[in-house]
């Protein structure tokens, strides 16, 4: 046998083995940028504006296509398309990711409050829409145990369980946003912890375009009641802005587990609230 032609053909077939694993790769890449550009995206919740429903260390994915698609929908905001393809308006009540005004470089989470051509106004911690107040029921408190995650909005919030646990505890509140384009209104829970400056703002009306978007946690969320500057408020959010839908709870975590400690990687989930929609 000739040795040198074994070697040759080893070495063609490294090389083709070589190829098709890069083209592997690159077929991988490029499905999974297509996925996460157009079908679903996942989001991590780093803060607590959106309490109650949602929860510093949560995990969720967006779905990329119910208001269309822009460069935002793209990975790093690459600037390929120049107008919002598709485009559809979003829903009162939606939770919406988008790329916060005035940079339009960082993704917030609000919810969606005021379309183009509502007047929205807060009166003494009370939503108005179009000079009519939305319904605001008190419901049972609110209840999430501290945390590495999880820190109380102040310590007239702390309070302990009977089981030794260790919880912020929060007035709750139902609201009801109208109905409207044949579909019923949205209810959602909302948390109003004191009297602040944001309990009052002036009417303002949303202009075409753009969108009205505020925390559920009222007293701890930066949001369309603030002039959009940096690391502060975003005014209001030009629809062009909007990433995606939340659309299902992915994971939870409460932020104790250790990488040198797998078994806390399992104690440290918040079961109960993966696999939770929207």
């Amino acid at each position: 046998m000739d040795l040198s032609m074994t070697d040759n053909a080893r070495g063609k077939s490294t090389e083709k083995k070589d190829e098709n694993f890069f083209v592997f790769l690159v077929k991988l890449v490029a499905i999974v940028a297509i996925f996460r550009s157009f079908v679903f995206s996942p989001f991590n919740i780093p803060s607590e504006s959106m309490l109650p429903r949602l929860i510093d260390g949560d995990y969720l994915l967006a779905a990329k296509w119910p208001y269309g698609f822009s460069s935002y929908s793209l990975p790093f905001s690459a600037p390929l398309l120049p107008n919002r393809v598709l485009a559809h308006q979003p829903m009162r009540g939606d939770i919406v990711i988008f790329k916060a005004p005035p940079t339009n470089e960082v993704d917030y989470i609000k919810r969606v409050i005021g379309l183009p051509g509502d007047t929205v106004q807060m009166k003494g911690g009370q939503l108005f829409l179009n000079g009519n107040a939305v319904p605001k029921v008190r419901i049972a408190d609110f209840e999430v145990p501290v945390s590495p995650n999880t820190h109380c909005y102040s310590a007239r919030f702390e309070t302990t369980r009977s089981d030794g646990t260790e919880v912020c505890r929060y007035p709750r509140y139902q609201e009801t946003l109208p109905a409207g384009d044949g579909q019923p209104g949205k209810r959602y829970e909302v948390l109003d912890l004191l009297n602040t400056p944001q309990d009052d703002t002036p009417p303002i009306l949303v202009p075409e375009g753009t969108l009205f978007l505020m925390g559920d946690n009222r007293d701890n969320s930066m949001d369309s009641r603030f002039p959009a500057i940096a690391n502060e408020g975003i005014g209001l959010v030009p629809q062009d802005n909007l990433v995606g839908r939340a659309t299902i709870m992915m994971w939870s975590t409460d932020g104790s587990a250790s990488w040198i400690k797998p078994w806390t990687w399992f104690t440290a989930a918040r079961w109960h609230r993966i696999w939770g929609t929207f």
